[in-house]
């Protein structure tokens, strides 16, 4: 590789209760494993990651304004702004960088309100109901994008 590919990983509200909230549906990984799920897997594909987690939706708007800057991707796990953040949406696809949605539990199986994502649209794919192992498929399937492109 010419450059060294960097992506960022951005978590949404509550992603910071991750192995507390709720673990019969989002299970009992932590934040913290995903973070080391997430090095492993970019160590693996020789790539650098940045990581944020937010439960503020404005912070989670710059952050993926700023990514414009440094970043050549994003792996997002919006939480509950998946389903109600047309803001979030808009400033992923204003950045125009490749962006893979990620959720912990399968949000098509979940409550009506969930079953819509605004992400979705604007991403290049979504990976949902794998668990923490999702981020590192998202990771994988984003990588590969950006090395064809």
């Amino acid at each position: 590789m010419d450059k060294d590919i960097q992506i960022v990983v951005l978590n949404g509200p509550n992603l910071n209760l991750l192995g507390t909230r709720a673990p019969k549906i989002y299970g009992t990984d932590t934040l913290a494993d995903v973070e080391q799920l997430m090095m492993g897997t970019a160590e693996e594909l020789g790539i650098t990651l940045a990581f944020a987690q937010s439960n503020h939706e404005g912070d989670l708007i710059d952050l993926v304004q700023q990514a414009k800057d440094y970043a050549d991707g994003i792996v997002i796990n919006a939480g509950g702004y998946t389903h109600t953040s047309i803001a979030l949406r808009d400033a992923i696809e204003a950045v125009e960088l490749p962006t893979y949605e990620v959720h912990v539990s399968d949000i098509k199986a979940r409550e009506d309100f969930r079953q819509k994502s605004y992400i979705s649209d604007v991403a290049i794919g979504m990976i949902c109901g794998k668990g923490i192992e999702g981020y590192a498929l998202a990771l994988k399937e984003l990588v590969a994008h950006i090395q064809r492109a």
